[in-house]
């Protein structure tokens, strides 16, 4: 096949590949958020089971499930609790949000500012209301399919091994199949590791943060900031940006803040961002380079424009899978000659390989053999 024929090839399929992964994205995205979770959930028992050599591997995949739905369910109560709180003070913030309003409308020489309501709802409130419902609903089942795709991967991963040795008869194939699998699952579990510990650091640093500083519903909003962080770059972005929009609108605001009304609120506001920005500033820059190292092997580049392809291909659950993503898309090119320079291309040193960091979840990853026991 000459260049020319082979370009042409590699086009069409991958027109034909994105194209399925768009169609497709209300059942794949939901498969690849359940085989993440799998993985965390892998990581986990594997650290129990070092922790306590005594107990099986079974015992220890068992408590981490438990640990895991544990802590699913509490941050989903954690959730509705911090909208319903919101809910129950909303007369107060949306009396603050149009006093805003009207300030902003009064800095541009503009009368008759609208309210909340006029900018954004009918008169009834009828849109927010149904959007809020369809959300709800929607993320509600989409939890349980992905609760459901776990399970079944759990029934299902006994089998790998055997399955891996019918499919590849030759035993140099096999081995190479295998060391591929472990070389992307080293890096996924690694990367997913260090950003939990990441987050679930920068949020207890921001909750306590933000209880001193008198933010309302600061439960809450250490929560969205822990989620935000799973999303590359733009996520610590958002992240840091969150609190200070609450703050802004807080009906209430401390009496230690310096200023005058209206002003207070813009004051209290840069202090609450500026706080918050520094955790997300200082850990990310010095503590999370120092426990991930080099071990996704993403160029800074490649990371932003995959958080853009995914996210367009598959929305939300594409931002957060974006970079474990791209590194599987690295490994699997990196294995044909064919393909090899699209990996050298998305690397960050020209070695298409993740690299072993300092984390805990180094010693987390298991052959599929070991995966039996």
């Amino acid at each position: 096949m000459d260049q020319s024929a082979r370009a042409g090839t590699w086009i069409i399929a991958t027109g034909v590949i994105i194209a399925i992964l768009y169609l497709g994205r209300e059942i794949l995205a939901t498969f690849a958020m359940a085989v993440f979770l799998f993985l965390i959930i892998e990581g986990f028992a594997s650290a129990i089971d070092r922790m306590f050599p005594a107990l099986k591997l079974g015992i220890a995949r068992l408590i981490a499930i438990l640990l895991v739905t544990i802590g699913f369910v509490g941050f989903i109560a954690l959730l509705a609790n911090g909208v319903a709180e919101f809910g129950r003070d909303a007369v107060n913030y949306e009396a603050k949000i149009n006093a805003l309003i009207a300030d902003l409308y009064q800095v541009g020489g503009v009368q008759d500012a609208p309210t909340l309501t006029q900018l954004v709802f009918n008169e009834r409130g009828e849109e927010f209301f149904a959007t809020i419902a369809n959300s709800v609903s929607g993320l509600s089942g989409d939890l349980m399919l992905i609760l459901i795709y776990v399970a079944f991967l759990f029934a299902a991963q006994s089998g790998w091994t055997q399955k891996l040795d019918r499919i590849f008869h030759a035993p140099e194939r096999r081995d190479q199949v295998r060391r591929i699998g472990n070389e992307a699952r080293r890096g996924i579990e690694n990367y997913l590791w260090v950003q939990t510990v990441i987050s679930a650091l920068i949020t207890l640093l921001s909750y306590l943060s933000l209880l001193a500083l008198g933010v309302q519903n600061a439960l809450f909003l250490s929560a969205v900031i822990f989620v935000l962080n799973y999303i590359p770059t733009v996520g610590s972005i958002v992240a840091a940006l969150v609190p200070p929009l609450f703050a802004i609108v807080q009906p209430n605001v401390p009496v230690w803040v310096p200023g005058i009304a209206p002003d207070t609120s813009y004051v209290y506001a840069a202090i609450v961002f500026g706080v918050v920005s520094f955790w997300q500033f200082s850990i990310g820059n010095f503590v999370q380079p120092r426990m991930m190292g080099d071990s996704l092997n993403l160029s800074a580049l490649v990371v932003l424009l995959a958080l853009a392809i995914w996210g367009l291909i598959w929305g939300i659950p594409g931002m957060f899978l974006s970079a474990p993503l791209t590194v599987i898309m690295m490994i699997l090119w990196a294995q044909s000659d064919d393909t090899r320079w699209l990996a050298i291309l998305l690397s960050a040193d020209g070695d298409p390989h993740p690299k072993t960091a300092t984390s805990p979840a180094r010693a987390s990853v298991q052959t599929p053999d070991a995966a039996q026991g």
